[in-house]
């Protein structure tokens, strides 16, 4: 029976055998959120990387560059993290390269071990969960946390995520999520309103970004790593209407 274990930071990632495995990468509060939405709107790839200035160089390649870190768009590049910005195929037909805090630098750690890499978000969540299903493969959800801490909004995904799927493990990082998740289910926004991210954004007047990211199943597009560059399975494109109420989990 496959089988399903959490990593709750990129720091402990040497504690997890990656060989043969589905590493679903997530960062809620931004990266991983923003990645789906831009490719479910158009965005033709994504380039993850890790420094700045890598990324900077894919300006004279005529790619749109997106950076961050601490929470503020970077300087000198086209955009920051937000989700916001992709909306209404606003970028459709172009590449664009994304550099941030935790989530690129997540995707580096996992990239050259395991045997396929895919965005996590609650904006994906179901389309994650059937895609994973259709598969044979062991998965491990690796949470980006913050700057190797552990976070809850990442937390809250592996939980989401595992209970969704349904299967048997033996791993209490697991465990200790889908109970996480299932304290905070009917009210994901009131239950973060204390986190340490939640709490970086709102500094930087971010609270849009926040109740976007927490909108469960907005797009069933599956987001992987092909060949270093982010893609949407072919097939599974198929965008949702988002409504203004947010849809539930059948948990």
């Amino acid at each position: 029976m496959k089988k399903i274990e959490t990593c709750i930071s990129p720091d402990l990632i040497h504690l997890h055998d990656l060989e043969g495995k589905t590493v679903v990468v997530v960062d809620i509060f931004r990266a991983s959120s923003t990645m789906v939405t831009a490719l479910s709107n158009g965005i033709q790839c994504i380039k993850p990387l890790k420094e700045l200035d890598e990324c900077r160089n894919y300006k004279d390649q005529d790619w749109l560059i997106a950076g961050e870190r601490d929470g503020k768009q970077a300087e000198g590049f086209d955009l920051g993290n937000s989700p916001l910005s992709f909306l209404d195929n606003a970028f459709a037909g172009k590449k664009l390269a994304m550099t941030t805090t935790n989530g690129t630098r997540a995707i580096s750690l996992a990239e050259s071990d395991c045997n396929e890499i895919l965005i996590g978000a609650f904006l994906n969540l179901q389309a994650t969960v059937d895609y994973l299903k259709s598969t044979t493969n062991d998965v491990l959800v690796l949470c980006a946390g913050w700057k190797g801490r552990f976070n809850l909004e990442d937390s809250l995904f592996a939980g989401a995520l595992s209970l969704e799927l349904g299967w048997k493990h033996d791993c209490d990082a697991t465990l200790a999520m889908e109970a996480l998740f299932q304290k905070a289910k009917q009210d994901l926004t009131g239950f973060l309103q204390k986190a340490s991210h939640t709490k970086r954004l709102q500094n930087h007047q971010l609270e849009k970004d926040i109740d976007f990211c927490l909108n469960l199943n907005t797009y069933h597009s599956v987001i992987y790593l092909d060949k270093g560059y982010l893609k949407v399975k072919p097939g599974r494109n198929n965008k949702k209407r988002l409504s203004h109420q947010r849809n539930s989990l059948n948990l």
